[in-house]
């Protein structure tokens, strides 16, 4: 899990491109630590809300993208971004995932602002802060750091 989430975190950081394999790698990896820690039930409803959400904000998205920035949704967003979000969807129960993922968007935004100063280039590397955010609260759980990450 942690080679994966660096992989995309160093891909998309150099090159803004990462390998498309990956993401279901992670996806796989993530379901298996997430149905190992649950009851199968909760594992296939978190699944389906997580996925709501997902879809949700994803529909926000194009329709800001569309409406406010008169642009292509895949201008704005990249499909990295979009693979790594439906991965993410198998790897948390509906509170622990919201709690998580807005916490990884805010490491995202904080993180690019003080990276910015250093780089030249202007797109948001997402998937690769976020993987790297999720690969710090994986080795934070699995250190004995933070107690749990699924019991929420």
């Amino acid at each position: 899990m942690i080679i994966v989430l660096s992989s995309i975190f160093y891909q998309d950081l150099k090159e803004r491109q990462v390998y498309w394999f990956l993401f279901p790698l992670f996806a796989v990896c993530g379901a298996i630590l997430f149905y190992s820690n649950t009851l199968p039930k909760l594992f296939y409803v978190s699944i389906g809300m997580n996925f709501i959400f997902i879809s949700i904000m994803l529909s926000i998205v194009f329709l800001y993208s569309k409406l406010k920035l008169k642009s292509k949704f895949n201008e704005a967003f990249g499909l990295g971004d979009v693979l790594l979000f439906l991965g993410l969807i198998f790897s948390f129960s509906t509170i622990s995932f919201l709690i998580i993922f807005v916490f990884s968007l805010i490491f995202s935004l904080v993180t690019h602002f003080i990276v910015k100063q250093y780089s030249k280039l202007q797109s948001v590397p997402l998937a690769g802060y976020i993987s790297l955010f999720f690969a710090l609260a994986y080795i934070s759980h699995w250190t004995g750091i933070t107690t749990s990450l699924y019991a929420l």
